[in-house]
């Protein structure tokens, strides 16, 4: 049974869930000691972008992939996306294969050795900070701008898969979000971890002019970050009159569409989801449901390109 992220996480300061549930972290610290001691390989055939995050979910790996993806195809690079293959994951299977060639295995390092195969010169992990098997050419790690690291303890007293001081061990950070200027996470980060890159994304609906501001909407969605996803719907004067959250990667069946179309029957309303949610649905439950189509546009764009040249 899939659970939707318990409130306490984000909470700025821990509350008593956040001890209680402390002896529980130790396995977590223990892999994280012993996967630093593997070694690691670095691919020479293939250069590598690993776009991951520390904050278990809902921080824009995947739609940071699929803006780099577009960067380096327009600088001739032959790319392709890598992805471990989840049973659980086929949404954004679907959506990295809309964007480009996906090479999706079990073992990451199998699906390396396919792309070079076929002759691609880089390769994008939508995840895989924590495979410690692999060292990446960039190593990325995403944070949602609002949360930033939550309450800052390891799972499952907090939201993090590794402890924060961990950021010394990758190249860049992007803080995704709804340009909240959220400069406290940025200069502490800055601070910490003055060998770091810095950028900042802002998500945007790209649709728009698909939707009808005039109406009413219940927005759906199991996502990492369903707060993310309704405050863009309405920074873009969507007005949401329900919001109904389910867990990440949710495989909707048909009674729960219909407890959504009877609400939003009832509220008056439209409904919306998120590209990654309609994917998981069948084509009987897609009818009538607007899809929210979402992109990152990146701060300070250039520079971000000369970094990636920089490393390629």
């Amino acid at each position: 049974m899939k659970l939707n992220k318990p409130n306490f996480w984000d909470y700025k300061k821990p509350n008593f869930l956040t001890y209680i549930l402390l002896p529980l972290t130790f396995p977590i610290l223990i892999r994280n000691f012993f996967t630093k001691s593997f070694s690691k390989e670095k691919f020479h055939k293939i250069k590598t972008i690993c776009v991951g995050n520390i904050y278990v979910g809902g921080t824009g790996k995947t739609p940071l992939s699929i803006e780099i993806i577009k960067i380096l195809n327009n600088l001739n690079y032959k790319t392709c996306f890598i992805k471990k293959k989840y049973p659980n994951q086929l949404d954004e299977q679907k959506l990295l294969k809309s964007s480009g060639k996906l090479f999706c295995e079990k073992d990451r390092k199998n699906a390396v050795n396919k792309a070079i195969n076929e002759n691609f010169n880089v390769a994008i992990f939508d995840d895989g900070l924590q495979d410690k098997k692999i060292k990446y050419d960039i190593s990325i790690v995403c944070f949602n701008e609002k949360i930033g690291f939550g309450n800052g303890f390891l799972l499952p007293s907090g939201p993090l898969r590794e402890n924060a001081k961990s950021l010394k061990e990758y190249d860049v950070v992007f803080l995704n979000g709804n340009n909240l200027n959220n400069e406290d996470l940025e200069n502490k980060i800055k601070k910490e971890f003055a060998h770091l890159k810095v950028f900042k994304s802002v998500y945007s609906l790209t649709n728009l002019n698909e939707l009808d501001i005039n109406e009413r909407y219940l927005a759906f969605a199991g996502i990492g970050n369903f707060d993310n996803f309704c405050d863009m719907l309405k920074r873009n004067n969507l007005n949401i009159v329900n919001a109904i959250l389910y867990p990440d990667h949710y495989n909707y069946k048909d009674t729960d569409i219909k407890k959504i179309r009877d609400l939003a029957k009832f509220s008056k309303a439209k409904i919306i989801t998120t590209e990654k949610d309609y994917l998981r649905l069948n084509d009987e439950n897609k009818k009538n449901i607007n899809v929210a189509k979402i992109k990152l546009n990146i701060k300070n764009k250039d520079n971000f390109i000369n970094l990636l040249k920089d490393y390629l």
